[in-house]
């Protein structure tokens, strides 16, 4: 039987990877602070193993075949760089380091498609390019390229493949991460909405990525977990047909965001958190598109509709809501 250890284990992918795992006969060892906080199914098969990203791994990693980083630090809110790289890089590198030192097969970590250079909805980004803005000024699409950049010249210690997923949805986000986009819409009468766009996947999609990247992907190469290219309105859409609601649709003017922007970058002066930032309202007004022809091609992955991520997100919110 085949062992598995992954780090983030009761977030949105790490719960759904973990069960896809579980399915297909692999033994599980979930790293998490908190075992309370895991909601997933759990066996015989599946050991929650209580620690933090900088502890010594020698003794969880000794029997292990594979390793899949999830865990990072995703908030926006952040004021400085160094409060992303301490657990998006430096902890990667110190994961890293353990699991060659242990002889594991494969390492597989879980970065962002927005290391990867965006494109159009006619010419989407793929793995040849590289990120640019306004996603190469955000400090958390930073500190996830240094982690990726120091597995990719340190290849030579152990087989290395990224996975860089695009927007994912599905159930079991229990904080909520990417479903607050969800929320943001459901049981709304008016949904203001950015005028950008995103691709969207199911996270279920982006667990059976990574589990064919353990033996079909090849060492040293990026693959972008990516489905559907969606603007927020048609997102939202989508959304309305799927919630069964008919909430007026408005679209924030460009204008407006740069200048929540620019107050955000007044507020980061004086040291308070906030969500806004520049870099971040750009983002909001930016066609963000993937094509996932590699993962296609070389991980032979299916991707089921994202009507259906957004299906059972919803219903996952639903019955947390009963």
């Amino acid at each position: 039987m085949k062992k598995v250890f992954i780090t983030g284990a009761n977030g949105l992918l790490g719960t759904n990877l973990i069960h896809h795992l579980l399915d297909k006969g692999y033994f599980v060892k979930g790293l998490l602070r908190d075992p309370s906080k895991y909601l997933g199914r759990k066996g015989p098969n599946l050991q929650l193993v209580t620690g933090s990203l900088f502890d010594d791994f020698t003794e969880a990693l000794a029997d292990v075949d594979y390793v899949v980083h999830i865990a990072a630090v995703t908030n926006h809110n952040l004021l400085d760089v160094e409060d992303y790289l301490k657990v998006n890089k430096d902890a990667t590198i110190h994961l890293f380091r353990a699991a060659a030192a242990c002889n594991i097969k494969r390492f597989v970590f879980v970065s962002t498609a927005n290391t990867i250079g965006h494109g159009s909805i006619d010419k989407p980004g793929d793995e040849n390019h590289d990120a640019g803005k306004p996603f190469s000024a955000s400090m958390y699409a930073q500190s996830k390229m240094l982690a990726e950049n120091h597995l990719m010249r340190h290849q030579h210690a152990m087989e290395t493949v990224v996975v860089n997923p695009t927007f994912m949805l599905g159930a079991f986000d229990t904080k909520p991460s990417s479903g607050k986009i969800i929320l943001m819409g459901w049981k709304k009468k008016v949904i203001f909405y950015p005028p950008g766009g995103k691709n969207f996947v199911h996270v279920e999609d982006v667990a059976e990525g990574i589990i064919r990247s353990f033996t079909r992907g090849k060492s040293g190469e990026k693959y972008i977990v990516a489905n559907e290219n969606l603007s927020y309105r048609e997102f939202f859409n989508r959304l309305n047909l799927i919630a069964k609601q008919q909430p007026v649709m408005i679209k924030i003017p460009r204008l407006i965001l740069l200048g929540c922007g620019i107050f955000g970058e007044l507020l980061r002066k004086f040291r308070i958190t906030t969500n806004l930032s520049l870099v971040n309202m750009k983002i909001l007004c930016t066609s963000n598109y993937y094509t996932n022809k590699k993962s296609i091609k070389e991980l032979g992955l299916n991707y089921r509709p994202v009507d259906v991520a957004i299906s059972d997100a919803l219903d996952y919110f639903i019955k947390a809501d009963q």
